[in-house]
């Protein structure tokens, strides 16, 4: 049953939104014994920044040292449902750095992650990331400030 209808769930999206709801995703991923905490500190930051959302959590994908957690949220919307969003997933993602969680999981880093990212590698990281992009794209034409600002 999951195969048949796994492809629904952007649709189901789209109703929400059109009923005055946001609906929105964010995951993450730690050791297990982080994994109680990062769960609680996320749900709270969350709940802080949108009242009484709907929070729903789920492992999505389990290792022998940790596992990722997949939050879904539903909330209704505000005046500005982009900058409500953008206000809850910041309090998200300080979350998860205090948790002991990594920024992202499977959905990658990008943009909506490179501050929270580069916290969390360090400044060494971000050295070594910048010399192997400055090494392998020296135009900085493949993706500019996706990775790194």
């Amino acid at each position: 049953s999951w195969a048949a209808g796994r492809f629904a769930a952007p649709y189901l999206r789209d109703s929400l939104l059109g009923a005055g709801a946001t609906a929105e995703t964010l995951e993450t991923a730690a050791f297990w014994s982080a994994l109680p905490g990062l769960y609680q500190e996320v749900r709270q930051a969350l709940q802080d920044r949108l009242g009484s959302p709907l929070i729903m959590c789920h492992i999505s994908h389990v290792y022998e040292t940790g596992a990722s957690l997949y939050f879904t949220v539903v909330t209704a919307q505000a005046d500005d449902p982009v900058a409500q969003w953008e206000h809850a997933k910041e309090a998200a993602c300080q979350a998860v750095g205090r948790a002991g969680g990594t920024i992202s999981h499977h959905h990658g880093v990008g943009r909506d992650h490179r501050e929270a990212y580069a916290e969390e590698i360090g400044e060494v990281g971000v050295a070594v990331i910048r010399a192997v992009k400055d090494r392998l794209d020296p135009a900085g034409v493949l993706n500019p400030g996706v990775l790194l600002a």
